[in-house]
């Protein structure tokens, strides 16, 4: 075992300016095992992977992967210090750049301090109340024809949910009906430009993750710069048009270049971290038929077209989509890097380290969570509210000043679609059937979650 981050006491003191901060800080314990070996473990099973290094390491440890060495952080304590970062010693770009800068290129999460407050409260305007309600009412009848038209019978529904969060995307997002080739082609190329992230050879070899991902990320600028043009002569309710001819208070507008790369970003976000919530959902509401049928009652209390005040009578599935989110966040981790030396929880992290929160395993933290393999709903409720133990217990749409833009759309997505879903069908799956899930990018099921299907 070898440490990450040797302590420098020479120096008297950080570049924090903190007297010999640095000389009461422990280096941070890493092992030296094989990269390719350790990324292997991790996507194989993340849960007895952290489990592995945290009774051999502690909260705390570095590793190599992909490339570099890394400082992987457990629980909601050090998330937080790297997340609110009250001493601005972590920024986002350079360690999200490294995984996906090739491919989502300054998209807001890339972007960091008084750059990344610009640009949001330019891009906020695409998400305030009165927004989100003119997308519902756009979004309420394609969901509901969508849904209607979904097949009976054994069904992939994670399939089912991409379709239709890429054709709301399409409409709500882009303002547009396009032909489903060129449908299709898009959502390909948002599925190169993820998973190219992670791969193991970084390099744009022909057929590769990487070569891929370029590929991808050349598709949608390509369409985007196409209809950017359009968008800017006439003002539609959709994101796109919106983001167009947004203006900060002091008259600061967007370029086309920003608009494509918010556009990008923003798609991708919305379109997969919607879809893999719902699979969540739909899987734990047919292991548990109680709760898949607690949500179809409120959901036939109400009309089927929802408005914007329904959402928050939809409790149980809040609950049901909470819980979900705490078991499989569909960004299981948030990489930051130290822009100079800081520390974590005591140690000792040098500048220009990349460290990583895991939400994914800082959800089953048996400290906060009671029984946290277990799917419980109740956890969330008033009474329990185990989420509350710490700021930082519960956070699938990550924290601080980075926190999603787009969260509330997204729950306003998925009740709407879940609300149809219960409204016109029951499923379920197996009593021995286990969601087998592919975590080497985003986390979603190898078997695309085949339930059976029945119009009620």
């Amino acid at each position: 075992m070898t440490s990450v981050g040797i302590v420098d006491t020479e120096h008297g003191g950080d570049e924090r300016g903190n007297e010999h901060s640095t000389a009461n800080l422990r280096p941070v314990p890493s092992s030296n095992r094989n990269g390719v070996l350790e990324m292997m473990a991790m996507r194989r099973d993340p849960f007895a992977y952290a489990d592995r290094r945290m009774a051999q390491y502690g909260n705390i440890s570095g590793l190599n992967a992909l490339g570099l060495k890394l400082v992987v952080t457990g629980g909601p304590r050090a998330a937080s210090e790297i997340l609110m970062n009250k001493d601005r010693a972590f920024a986002n770009g350079p360690a999200w750049s490294y995984f996906i800068g090739p491919f989502f290129n300054r998209g807001i999460m890339l972007l960091d301090f008084d750059e990344h407050r610009h640009h949001r409260h330019i891009l906020q305007q695409a998400f305030t109340p009165k927004v989100l309600k003119g997308y519902m009412a756009e979004m309420q009848p394609i969901i509901a024809e969508r849904v209607a038209a979904f097949p009976t019978g054994k069904v992939k529904l994670f399939s089912e949910f991409k379709e239709l969060t890429l054709d709301v995307a399409l409409e709500v997002f882009l303002g547009m009906e396009l032909p489903k080739h060129e449908a299709d082609k898009l959502n390909q190329a948002f599925i190169d430009t993820v998973r190219a992230g992670v791969a193991y050879v970084r390099k744009p070899m022909p057929g590769g993750r990487w070569w891929k991902g370029l590929r991808g990320r050349k598709v949608l600028e390509e369409f985007f710069y196409a209809n950017i043009a359009a968008k800017r002569a006439t003002q539609t309710p959709d994101l796109f048009s919106v983001l167009c001819h947004a203006e900060s208070d002091e008259g600061d507008r967007f370029t086309d270049e920003d608009v494509v790369n918010h556009m990008i970003f923003v798609l991708m976000a919305a379109h997969d971290t919607s879809t893999i919530t719902m699979t969540q959902m739909a899987y734990w509401m047919a292991k548990h038929p109680s709760w898949q049928d607690r949500a179809r009652a409120q959901s036939l209390a109400l009309d089927s077209e929802l408005t914007y005040d329904d959402l928050g009578k939809l409790d149980a599935l809040d609950l049901i989509m909470k819980e979900s989110l705490r078991l499989c966040p569909p960004v299981p981790a948030q990489p930051r890097m130290a822009i100079k030396d800081t520390s974590v929880q005591g140690f000792f992290i040098p500048k220009g380290t990349i460290v990583s929160v895991s939400q994914m395993t800082n959800h089953r933290d048996p400290e906060f969570y009671t029984n946290p393999d277990i799917f419980d709903p109740e956890r969330f409720g008033p009474d329990r509210a185990e989420d509350k133990g710490h700021r930082m217990a519960w956070m699938p749409f990550g924290g601080g000043v980075h926190k999603c833009i787009g969260l509330y759309f997204g729950q306003m997505e998925i009740k709407t679609i879940l609300h149809q879903l219960l409204r016109g069908y029951e499923w379920s799956v197996p009593a021995d059937y286990q969601i087998p899930m592919d975590y080497s990018s985003l986390p979603v099921p190898k078997d695309k979650l085949p339930v059976q299907l029945r119009r009620r």
